[in-house]
């Protein structure tokens, strides 16, 4: 039950910032909306994605952001980072699929994140992943743009 009590306090933080980030954009022209989804296969095996508050370990979960441009005229190069908590494994997948990603928040590379590990290139793990990061090259007037993450609860 702490579990479910903390990965709660975890979402509320995400929303949080989420929302933060939506009061910085928000002079600029674009509009965010964040959902949390439980990703679950329906009996044809189709991918369903019903929201959810809290969910237990091994429950994969989508972050989905949805920003519109509510301006007039385009926005270039708008980029968008979403954390992953750290109650959270990222399951390397995302789109649109040029994402990148970061272990740090401050060097992103594209995905998957290599490493040199006793002279060798290596996958790095995707448990050590903390950001994802998109570049929106164009959000065209009054047009939206998705972005999405599927991590794991640890």
């Amino acid at each position: 039950m702490n579990c479910l009590r903390f990965l709660k306090v975890i979402l509320s933080t995400v929303l949080l910032f989420m929302l933060s980030l939506t009061l910085g954009y928000a002079n600029n022209g674009v509009k965010m909306e964040l959902t949390t989804n439980k990703v679950v296969s329906d009996k044809q095996g189709k991918v369903v994605y019903i929201p959810v508050r809290t969910a237990p370990v091994g429950t994969i979960i989508q972050y989905k952001v949805i920003y519109t441009n509510t301006l007039a005229k385009d926005i270039n190069d708008l980029i968008i980072t979403l954390p992953i908590p750290s109650s959270m494994t990222f399951t390397g997948e995302a789109h649109p699929a040029s994402a990148q990603a970061s272990t740090d928040g401050k060097n992103f590379a594209d995905i998957p994140l290599v490493r040199q590990v006793a002279g060798k290139m290596t996958n790095t793990p995707l448990s050590e992943y903390r950001y994802i990061r998109w570049n929106i090259k164009l959000l065209p007037a009054r047009k939206s743009a998705n972005v999405s993450l599927n991590t794991t609860v640890n």
